[in-house]
């Protein structure tokens, strides 16, 4: 049997004294990362103390307005996520089998898609996935997979990115634009709009729409808004002219006062929603069974298209 060579001090090291070094490398502040952690100061301090004297090394530089790594604190530190990922793993490991997503999928979504989507989605989810629970992250796409990518969600519903080691992606389905107006515009009653019939400067535009069938620059060719889709809404409201809106949300932003929606004409435009997960998950098998549900849901969902699974 291999002798293992790690030392007295540093096999006492637990993976929570390794989880509250990297929150203040986080935070940059005992206090912040204390508050995260839900330790006190001082007693994050003396488990920090303990980290150092078992490397043998100082990992931060104190005394400055914010906390940061030392040069050989860096180093240390990207050993530290390693040995923290290792150990989700090896947790996730075993309990992969006994209850899907080892009990919960924390699955993040665009803001733009998560209030439209979930009230089809939490009705069915515990009884595909029994003893499962459902954890909710919403953000912008980019920073949800990064997320994914740093283990801090299982699962990623975004729109199809660029793919990126280490992370498989399944396509789910396909989501037109609709356009959205003030309900005095000339062309509010139509049903049925072209691009072409309307005028670029005129447009209020989400960030994630905008390279899709218009190009704003926020003079002549109208605005970018990072915005809700209910304050893009009130936006269009107040100033008139239109906006592109997910097909998901006509229900809620129909009904808000003030405001028409109508289908585009013409060639497709809008945006294909993908599922994200990391190669390494453990459950793999239930993801593929959640991107099953996703899409027997989005059969169900006016105006959205199954796309075909790419191997």
């Amino acid at each position: 049997m291999q002798r293992s060579m790690i030392s007295t001090m540093l096999s006492a090291v637990s993976l929570r004294d390794l989880a509250l070094v990297q929150a203040v490398h986080r935070h940059g502040s005992f206090n912040s990362a204390a508050r995260a952690m839900h330790i006190s100061p001082s007693g994050l301090s003396h488990q920090v103390q303990k980290v150092e004297q078992a490397v043998g090394a100082p990992l931060f530089e104190r005394g400055g307005r914010r906390i940061v790594a030392t040069a050989g604190g860096q180093h240390l530190l990207r050993h530290i996520d390693a040995v923290l990922a290792a150990g989700e793993h090896l947790q996730q490991v075993a309990r992969a089998g006994v209850v899907a997503f080892g009990g919960e999928l924390r699955l993040g979504l665009p803001a733009s898609l998560g209030p439209y989507l979930l009230p089809h989605l939490i009705a069915p989810f515990p009884q595909y996935f029994p003893g499962a629970r459902l954890g909710i992250s919403e953000g912008k796409p980019r920073g949800l997979l990064r997320r994914l990518q740093e283990a801090e969600l299982d699962a990623v519903l975004a729109p199809m990115a660029t793919t990126v080691s280490g992370i498989a992606s399944r396509p789910l389905f396909f989501e037109p634009w609709e356009l959205m107006l003030r309900a005095d515009h000339p062309l509010a009653r139509r049903r049925s709009i072209a691009l072409d019939q309307l005028d670029p400067a005129e447009a209020t535009l989400m960030a994630e729409s905008h390279a899709d069938g218009l190009e704003c620059d926020g003079n002549e060719h109208g605005h970018v808004q990072d915005v809700s889709l209910e304050s893009l809404a009130a936006l269009v409201g107040l100033r008139g002219g239109y906006a592109l809106v997910p097909a998901l949300a006509r229900e809620r932003l129909a009904s808000m006062p003030n405001i028409v929606l109508a289908k585009l004409k013409g060639a497709a435009s809008g945006r294909e929603i993908a599922l994200y997960w990391r190669d390494a998950s453990p459950w793999h098998d239930d993801l593929q069974g959640f991107a099953g549900l996703l899409r027997k849901l989005a059969r169900q969902l006016p105006g959205l298209r199954v796309r075909g699974v790419k191997t």
